[in-house]
């Protein structure tokens, strides 16, 4: 896993909970917490730092993961801006993932062994987007997702059919984007 997974990790539980938090996840993880961007660590060193976050939150792993990409969304939005700014909406920038986030994501990170995307439009209006990877860190997908709607004003609705997890052979998201009503329309 690539280093800039962790410092967004860091700086999430940081800015939400505080640089204790961050160290006590560090000493309960068993792990030292020196991450620089472009370097490559263990999965389990992440693995590990999320399960000690989820004890400590007292939720499952999985919507831990899911906390952490949806927070983790504005940082990369500064970071990254020209992956926003080409959009007004969340689909589009979802539909980007495959095509120009993640062939950029390994020019800056050498090695990165990004997931892989299957889109489909439903015929019920969603957007059915199948998920593979060896890491099997869907819920960090949705995270994003719901993080990039954030972003743009809308609110996501993704419902996981089906799940590695559970058995299936990929994983499957439903994505449904809203229009949030600002109080000026009420």
């Amino acid at each position: 896993m690539k280093g800039i997974i962790f410092n967004l990790l860091e700086e999430v539980v940081i800015h939400r909970h505080g640089d204790a938090a961050w160290d006590g996840l560090l000493d309960q993880a068993g792990v030292d917490g020196a991450y620089t961007s472009l370097g490559s660590y263990p999965d389990a060193e992440l693995e590990a730092l999320l399960g000690a976050a989820a004890t400590v939150l007292h939720v499952q792993p999985d919507e831990c993961l899911r906390w952490f990409g949806r927070e983790a969304m504005p940082l990369l939005a500064e970071r990254y801006p020209a992956f926003f700014t080409a959009h007004n909406t969340t689909l589009p920038f979802v539909l980007s993932v495959n095509s120009i986030i993640h062939p950029e994501v390994r020019k800056i990170h050498p090695g990165a062994q990004c997931p892989t995307f299957r889109f489909e439009h439903g015929t019920d209006g969603a957007l059915y987007m199948g998920y593979r990877s060896p890491r099997r860190m869907c819920s960090l997908a949705q995270g994003f997702i719901e993080g990039a709607a954030d972003h743009f004003g809308e609110t996501a609705i993704v419902e996981h059919p089906r799940c590695t997890a559970k058995g299936d052979p990929e994983c499957l998201l439903s994505v449904r984007v809203e229009v949030r009503e600002t109080a000026d329309a009420l």
